[in-house]
Order: structure tokens, then sequence, then C-alpha cells
């Protein structure tokens, strides 16, 4: 009898000769602990179901002269009124329960009552919750009032290129794939790609590995197993992809450009057959 430590996840055993090909072959692959057990995926699945309920609960109420301070309670009041908790509020200090980020910020946003929402906007809205110990993480893009159309198509663009990395995430695949495709359709329509921050596993922690980068080469980086569950969420400038954290709040990262930016940001399971998303 194979005997399996507390922390281990006993595979099928076509799915453990799989993998030894490929480590045999000189592929990353990934450890136990990154392939969740089918009783894992149903708690990720649950908190995941909430996450999504957050983001339809902002986009019922966001509009002009909200400010995101207003965000952050919708957000906060909401995920706890389900039994949850927001998983941002005091992760390495971040004071708040979501990021809300605003045109040119890229990410982490802090909610802030002078923060007013308006007309012609763009803001993102990260929403990440942990549900009976479980966490899950998705972020969409809001287009404040009558948005230009330059901005509007980053936004588009940038959500078409969310679904062309998940397009790319398959079993027995590799992130490199996932990389590729956000890279080749940014670029291709004339956008740059932001290096610095990535996708993540998620499931038992707010952050856990692989790094998902948004940027790679086709048949490099780790496989992709069935039962590795993690984000994808490209953010995408319209100008140059150099970024900077603001050093007031240490937090909030925004293009050197000052050009607006977008991001879409989706948890998924890779499965035996292809990829279920598990947030929208």
């Amino acid at each position: 009898m194979m005997l399996f430590s507390r922390n281990s996840n006993p595979l099928n055993p076509e799915v453990e000769e799989k993998i030894k090909k490929y480590r045999r072959l000189g592929c990353v692959v990934p450890t136990r602990k990154m392939i969740k057990t089918e009783e894992q995926i149903e708690g990720i699945r649950a908190s995941s179901l909430i996450n999504t309920s957050v983001l339809d609960h902002v986009a019922q109420h966001i509009r002009v002269g909200m400010t995101t301070e207003d965000i952050n309670t919708l957000v906060h009041e909401y995920t706890l009124s389900r039994g949850a908790i927001p998983a941002p509020l005091n992760y390495e200090g971040f004071p708040k329960s979501v990021c809300t980020s605003v045109n040119e910020e890229v990410c982490h946003g802090i909610p802030s009552k002078d923060v007013v929402l308006r007309e012609g906007d763009i803001v993102n809205v990260d929403v990440s919750t942990i549900y009976n110990g479980y966490f899950s993480d998705a972020s969409r893009m809001f287009l404040i009032g009558d948005v230009s159309p330059e901005r509007r198509r980053l936004v588009d663009v940038t959500r078409e290129c969310l679904e062309v990395g998940i397009e790319a995430a398959r079993p027995w695949g590799f992130l490199g794939d996932i990389g590729e495709a956000i890279q080749h359709y940014a670029e291709k329509n004339g956008y740059s790609v932001v290096r610095e921050f990535c996708g993540h596993g998620v499931g038992l922690q707010f952050h856990e590995k692989p790094e998902v980068e948004h940027v790679g080469r086709r048949g490099t980086g780790m496989l992709l197993v069935p039962g590795m569950i993690f984000t994808i969420e490209p953010m995408i400038n319209m100008g140059k992809p150099d970024i900077f954290i603001d050093e007031e709040n240490g937090w909030t990262v925004i293009t050197e450009d000052e050009q607006p930016s977008a991001q879409w940001e989706n948890t998924v399971l890779i499965t035996e057959t292809g990829v279920e998303r598990l947030t929208w």
C-alpha cells in the first residue's frame, strides 16, 4: 500500500504516469500541492460562486458619482452577507476589502472616499473571497457613463486577451501557451502587456504557485495537469508596458506614461478534457 502524507494528493495512476513521462522528458511539472483534490475543487467552486455574485452586485450599483470607497462598502457588506470573508482586507497590510483601479491605475488601487467615478472613466474592480477556508479571485472592468471609443476598445481587447488565454489553457499543455496567446493578441492590436504582475495559483491560499505570466513562448513553462487551479488576469496598457508603484500608499500600480490600462481576471480549473471557468 502506498502511503501519502497529510498534504499530499494521491493521483489516479494514468495522470501519475503522464506526469512521470513529462518529467523524464525534462519538463517542469507541478507539485502534488498544486493539484487539487475533488473535495478541494468543490470548496473552491463554492467560493467562486460567491465571488461572482459579489461582482454581479457591484455591476448592479456602480455609477457616475459613486466613490471607490462606496464600492468597497458594497463588496464588504455583500461578502459578509453571504457568509464569506473579503480576502484582500488586511492581506499583507492592504487596508480595504477590494481593489479599485481607475484609468491609468493598473492594479491594487486602494478605495477612497476622495476618488469619485466620473463620466468616461474605466475602472477595474478586483474581488477575492474566502469561503469555508477556500479562496477565489476575479476582476471585471466597468465603463462609467459615456466612455471614449479608444478606452472602450482597450477594455474590449483586454477581455479578448483573457478569452484567448483561457482558450490556450489545456491539459498537458504548458503555461507558456497561455502567455504567448495573450501577448500575441495584445500586441497584434497595438497594446502592450504588463510584465511585472501575473496570474497565480489560488484555492487553499490567496496566492499560490504557479505564477501565470501573460507573455511567453508556446511549449515552455510548467506542464498543465488536471486539478490545477489558477488565475489568468492580463493587464493591458494603451501605451507602453512600463509601470511604477505609488510611493504614497505603497500599493497602487500606475502606468509610467499615464495612459489607460485595463484588466480582466478569472479563476480557472484544468480538467481532463479542457478548462473550466470557475469565476466570471
